[in-house]
C-alpha cells in the first residue's frame, strides 16, 4: 500500500510541477501583454489633445475663410475699377471718332 501511495504522490508532484511551469509561462505572457497595453495607452491621444487640435483647426479655418473673404472683396474692387476704365475707354474712343470725323 505504501508503494501505491508513494507512486500516487510522485505522479501528483510531477503534475504539480508541470502546472507550476504553465503558471510561470502564463505570468510572463501576462506581463508582456500589460507592457504592450501600457505602451499603447501612452501612445493614444487624450481627449485634451483632441480638443486642442480641434481648436487649432478651427482657428486655421477661420484664418483661411478671412483670407478668402478678403480676396473676394479685392477681386470685386478690381472688377469695379476695370468696368469703370472700360467705360472711360469706350467714351474716349467715341470722342476720338467724333473728332476724326469732324476733320
Amino acid at each position: 500500500m505504501d508503494d501505491k501511495v508513494f507512486t500516487l504522490l510522485e505522479k501528483m508532484y510531477v503534475e504539480m510541477q508541470g502546472m507550476k511551469q504553465n503558471m510561470t509561462t502564463m505570468e510572463s505572457k501576462m506581463t508582456a501583454i500589460e507592457s504592450n497595453m501600457t505602451t499603447m495607452e501612452s501612445n493614444m491621444a487624450t481627449k485634451h489633445d483632441i480638443v486642442r487640435l480641434e481648436n487649432k483647426m478651427d482657428t486655421n479655418f477661420k484664418a483661411l475663410y478671412d483670407g478668402l473673404k478678403l480676396n473676394t472683396e479685392k477681386l470685386y474692387d478690381v472688377e469695379t475699377r476695370l468696368g469703370s476704365l472700360e467705360d472711360k475707354v469706350e467714351k474716349n474712343e467715341l470722342e476720338i471718332r467724333v473728332i476724326k470725323g469732324a476733320n
